[in-house]
């Protein structure tokens, strides 16, 4: 395990992955490909229910699971690191500069550009999500699809978006029904 290349790898993560923890994902699975002795595709998946579970950033909370998942304790403190520093080092430099930037229009451009870039990179990794937790590519017929988890997502579709006395109970409550449920029903 070499933990420059772990550093590096977050590195770019957090340098590119502009617009939240929700766009590391295509950057993790790309990582998974290429260093799959670290974690598989698979795992994102449990990645991705562990970070929105916990207190934090998404993204700083997957480097962490990540980073461990690769080289333990100091892999976790390395990728978590080799996330944030981009972003510590931009917020310096804007900082900075902060007054030239303000009302500069290349500036404005830039940031309206990225907007396109980083919803279509929040839309890949959450339909990359969902196909990697409701179907099974490879599966015929009817055990193509993860009927369980269907079900379970429709019902927290129904009830957050149209039952109007669930509709307005905190996020963490159906965090904690799912995992309740995946447990009894062995997801």
């Amino acid at each position: 395990m070499n933990y420059l290349t772990l550093f590096f790898e977050f590195f770019k993560t957090g340098l590119f992955a502009v617009g939240g923890g929700m766009a590391t994902l295509p950057f993790l699975y790309d990582m998974a490909e290429r260093h799959p002795d670290w974690f598989t595709g698979g795992e994102i998946a449990d990645m991705l229910a562990v970070s929105e579970s916990t207190p934090g950033p998404i993204g700083v909370n997957m480097a962490t699971f990540a980073g461990y998942k690769a080289g333990g304790i100091g892999g976790a403190v390395v990728a978590t690191l080799g996330l944030i520093v981009p972003s510590v080092i931009v917020i310096l430099l804007v900082a900075l500069f902060l007054k030239s930037f303000r009302n500069n229009p290349v500036v404005e451009s830039v940031f309206y550009g990225l907007r396109p870039a980083s919803s279509a990179m929040i839309a890949a990794a959450g339909l990359t999500v969902v196909g990697s937790t409701l179907v099974h590519f490879g599966n015929p017929g009817w055990s193509f699809f993860d009927w369980k988890a269907l079900l379970l997502a429709a019902a927290l579709l129904v009830l957050t978006r149209w039952v109007k006395p669930t509709k307005k109970l905190h996020p963490i409550l159906f965090i904690l029904a799912s995992a309740v449920v995946g447990v009894v029903f062995s997801f």
